[in-house]
């Protein structure tokens, strides 16, 4: 799956900006020494604009850091599957009340082009280079990526962290990977936000029209 995304600030600068005016976005940079430009390549670790539900319950852009830490990792985690989603303790409370989406323009997979041919072994695909394609929703702009997020301690202060749920690859993902993210069409963001809203019955509506091609970025 992905490791990181883009964020083109043409297209996302209605989210962006209201993020960074967030006093959040500021907390943020101090506490963990972050850059808030939340524009371009966004890797783990570095702040990103997220669509999530308030306190008031209305829905709003945050600022938020990529990545849960865990004990039993020393890398943040990025990724949590969407089958196992409700049942492991690192995801469950967020499953059910901490839902949030990340608006991307598109996000990156690497992996060996699907007309790449030659190779026979597991070796010899090991050894071919990797193509970098960039993956977007199809006759979109914005590809809205669902995550889950929770508050995490960081020098004293309560910071928003999140992770992107995947799913099993569609085409023509998955004909150079098994997994993608969970990419939800635009009507259905409100409703995977809202924490009274039941998560389960929403990837069964969720977007998989997605195009893909050679990144040239």
């Amino acid at each position: 799956m992905c490791t990181w995304f883009y964020a083109d600030h043409k297209a996302l600068e209605n989210y962006i900006t209201r993020a960074q005016k967030s006093p959040l976005t500021r907390e943020i940079m101090l506490t963990m020494s972050r850059s808030t430009a939340m524009t371009g390549d966004i890797r783990p670790t570095d702040v990103a604009a997220v669509i999530a539900s308030g306190k008031n319950g209305n829905m709003g852009v945050f600022t938020m850091v990529w990545g849960f830490n865990n004990q039993a990792s020393s890398k943040p985690i990025i990724n949590c599957r969407i089958e196992t989603a409700e049942q492991k303790s690192l995801w469950r409370e967020s499953w059910h009340t901490r839902r949030c989406v990340i608006p991307a323009s598109w996000y990156y997979e690497c992996g060996v082009s699907p007309t790449a041919e030659g190779y026979n072994t597991l070796r010899q695909q090991r050894d071919i280079t990797k193509t970098r394609f960039a993956v977007q929703s199809a006759g979109a702009e914005i590809a809205f990526l669902a995550g889950l997020y929770r508050y995490e301690e960081h020098s004293g202060k309560q910071i928003p962290m999140f992770s992107i749920i995947t799913r099993e690859a569609a085409e023509p993902v998955k004909s150079i990977h098994d997994r993608m993210p969970l990419m939800l069409r635009q009507e259905d963001v409100r409703d995977w936000v809202q924490p009274d809203m039941n998560p389960s019955g929403i990837p069964e509506r969720a977007l998989t029209d997605v195009i893909m091609e050679e990144a040239s970025v």
